[in-house]
């Protein structure tokens, strides 16, 4: 299968957090979409790895993601070195996608700094012929994304540029809830963690609020771009109007 966005994250619930939103407009376009969880997440205080990884397939369902796979990376202990970089790279090479969309460069959870490094990382060497690859016993051709852009987490940083999310942001917020097992629940007897806390989640409809009057509408997800993005024309930048 052949995906025009892969989103590939440290963590099943950092792409919701941060960019659903985007996948799901584009996943309304027609376009076929898919997330890449790099681990369980299995070192989470609360609930456990199969409960995520049921509550990421939810999520899932409710973006409209084409597919989800799980690499099954070590949660805290992954590195970024030549068999993690393979292990991405024949993932990149086996669903073509267009764009990537990666983890934060740095952010308050280390893994969020070491996958986004990780993924632009195997992206270039995806594009590596002499770089060898199989998939099922078949060697895999060379592939590139042309455009590999991160997400914003909890630390803010300036964004390159911000996506209007108006309309995708209460279906956005309805797949971040499918992680019951680690927002907040009152009923739930579990350890209160970072993200557990009763204003967790008005504090991600806030950012998105922000970003979304920054370029005047009334939800935003922000992403940051290593590289200058090329506009067709300058007509790629009008914005909506200003109410």
């Amino acid at each position: 299968m052949k995906l025009h966005i892969l989103a590939i994250a440290a963590h099943p619930d950092d792409i919701e957090l941060s960019c659903a939103g985007t996948l799901i407009k584009h996943a309304k376009k027609g376009q076929d979409v898919g997330i890449l969880d790099l681990t369980e997440g299995e070192l989470g205080t609360r609930g456990t790895p199969a409960i995520r990884l049921e509550e990421a397939q939810a999520a899932g369902k409710v973006i409209g993601v084409a597919v989800r796979e799980n690499a099954g990376m070590a949660d805290g202990f992954f590195v970024n070195d030549k068999e993690h970089q393979l292990k991405l790279v024949t993932y990149i090479r086996k669903y073509r996608p267009e764009i990537v969309i990666a983890n934060a460069l740095a952010d308050r959870h280390p893994d969020h700094g070491r996958a986004g490094k990780l993924i632009a990382d195997a992206c270039f060497l995806a594009g590596l012929r002499r770089v060898e690859t199989l998939y099922n016993g078949i060697a895999q051709e060379a592939w590139r994304p042309k455009r590999v852009y991160h997400i914003i987490q909890d630390r803010f940083v300036e964004p390159t540029f911000i996506v209007d999310i108006s309309e995708e942001m209460e279906q956005k917020m309805e797949s971040v809830k499918a992680y019951k097992s680690q927002f907040h629940d009152p009923n739930s007897n579990e350890p209160m963690t970072y993200i557990s806390k009763g204003d967790f989640l008005k504090n991600i409809e806030n950012r998105a609020s922000l970003l979304g009057k920054r370029i005047g509408t009334a939800y935003g997800e922000g992403f940051i771009c290593e590289n200058i993005p090329g506009l067709a024309d300058l007509d790629d930048m009008i914005l909506p109007e200003m109410p």
